[in-house]
């Protein structure tokens, strides 16, 4: 693998499934590099499957090396049970990250949706048919677990490569204070 990639690990956080999807980028060219779900036991204890969570991602984290780890916020259901339970499994994902010193980024679902498809109300389908043509996929049936949180990765990838965050100005502009500051400094266009 060339030396100047970007390796983007993208999850979907679940507390029985949770995707993951891991990207290189080699300038505007996208390779997969590994798409799956983590497949937790709806036997075991809460504690015991957030404990099997940490280990997995720190197994993914070592074997790729992400620069970048992305991912889905939860979108808020009703059941405040699963809400606090997804939202351990996903604390737990973002902490093994943040020890491993990568950056995290957030995405709430409707951005990711708008990112990969251009809209923010696309279905599943409609996410996975345009990341078979964004990555060059084999027409395989996906595990939308998996290929949520390559959605996850990708958006990121075009959020850090944006031409609109390569125009964003480096050194704060300075403020006109006044009239008189404004005639001084332009004035070229005072008549």
């Amino acid at each position: 693998m060339q030396n100047n990639s970007q390796i983007i690990l993208g999850i979907d956080p679940g507390t029985l499934v949770m995707g993951y999807g891991v990207i290189a980028v080699h300038g505007r060219s996208i390779e997969l590099l590994e798409m799956n779900a983590i497949k937790l036991s709806a036997k075991k204890d809460h504690y015991e499957r957030l404990h099997f969570i940490q280990q997995r991602m720190a197994d993914i984290i070592s074997a790729f090396h992400p620069h970048h780890f992305a991912i889905e916020a939860p979108f808020f259901g009703k059941n405040v049970q699963s809400m606090l339970k997804l939202g351990r499994a996903q604390g737990v994902a973002i902490a093994v990250a943040m020890q491993a010193g990568i950056p995290v980024t957030e995405y709430s679902p409707r951005k990711i949706k708008q990112s990969i498809t251009g809209n923010g109300n696309a279905d599943k389908e409609q996410v996975w048919k345009m990341l078979q043509r964004i990555i060059r996929l084999p027409s395989t049936s996906p595990v939308f677990d998996a290929s949520d949180a390559l959605a996850v990765a990708v958006c990121h990838q075009f959020q850090i490569s944006s031409p609109l965050m390569d125009n964003q100005p480096k050194t704060p502009r300075k403020v006109k204070s006044n009239w008189e500051d404004f005639i001084v400094q332009n004035p070229g266009r005072v008549k």
